[in-house]
């Protein structure tokens, strides 16, 4: 997915235990484009943070938010298409992604469960660094995307590779303005 004509920065958004870099993993693999995992770039304050069960403020988010949209913006100056997996919890923070790209070329899917949902997927995991108990508090920061915003929420009860479909669709449905 090479090309301006349907060139998109993808974001991947959502509360942790939404399965973000898994549907991500399986929408870039699906669509041939590169994901780029957003935890990854968060500093190593951010981490201990959140490893502590200390939910981050905005402002340590705010440089990790501006170094994945410098990403995005190098994507799609490239004319390329990307995969990037980011909470993108409030609307300020997906502005700041869309920042520097012009209109239209991020396309946001919200992958969304209910609580009881992530928590019980959140208590299974084991190799992450954000525990359970930060749950409440992103499902209170969560501003869901808006009418303006382009992108679609997608419920993430059900099987992996159906969710990815499902996310693959509206990407495609997106991209080609069908």
């Amino acid at each position: 997915m090479t090309g301006s004509a349907g060139a998109l920065v993808i974001v991947v958004m959502g509360v942790s235990g939404t399965g973000k870099s898994s549907v991500a993993a399986l929408l870039a693999a699906g669509l041939g484009v590169d994901l780029v995992e957003g935890d990854a770039f968060h500093p190593a304050s951010n981490i201990d943070k959140m490893s502590a069960g200390v939910a981050l403020t905005d402002d340590d988010r705010w440089p990790w938010l501006e170094v994945l949209a410098a990403l995005a913006r190098e994507e799609r100056a490239a004319d390329r298409s990307v995969v990037l997996t980011c909470s993108a919890l409030k609307r300020s923070y997906r502005d700041v992604l869309r920042s520097g790209v012009e209109e239209g070329q991020v396309f946001f899917v919200h992958l969304h469960a209910v609580a009881e949902v992530l928590a019980e997927r959140m208590a299974r995991r084991t190799e992450h660094f954000m525990p359970a108990a930060l749950l409440a508090s992103q499902l209170a920061t969560l501003e869901p995307l808006e009418d303006d915003e382009r992108g679609v929420t997608v419920d993430v009860v059900g099987p992996l590779a159906d969710v990815a479909a499902a996310a693959r669709l509206e990407v495609e449905r997106a991209r080609t303005g069908s």
